[in-house]
């Protein structure tokens, strides 16, 4: 894992679109996005990623229902919300700038 703290920055600052990512197709439940982030190498916790679903629901950008579950008491499923589409879409083009600034400059 990295120890570098601008790198440490950098990761904390993509834990919001990833999670908004990790929801774009599909609803799911925390326990799922926390899954889908370490499959994809994302090193992200339980201990933040219940409070950013917090957040983010307060801000508009996700929505939850609950479900009940066939193997325990219901879960909330998490999706985007037009708002959260649109911030998604936001990034995705930011981070896409970015990208080419860094594979460019000085060359």
């Amino acid at each position: 894992m990295q120890t570098d703290p601008k790198l440490v920055a950098l990761r904390r600052g993509l834990l919001e679109p990833l999670v908004l990512a990790a929801v774009e197709s599909q609803q799911r439940y925390a326990a799922e996005i926390l899954a889908a982030l370490q499959a994809a190498g994302f090193p992200a916790q339980e201990g933040t990623l219940y409070p950013l679903l917090s957040k983010l629901r307060r801000d508009g950008l996700v929505h939850h229902e609950w479900r009940e579950s066939p193997s325990g008491p219901p879960r909330k499923y998490f999706s985007l919300t037009d708002a959260g589409r649109g911030q998604l879409a936001a990034f995705r083009i930011h981070w896409n700038e970015l990208t080419l600034m860094i594979n460019t400059i000085g060359r």
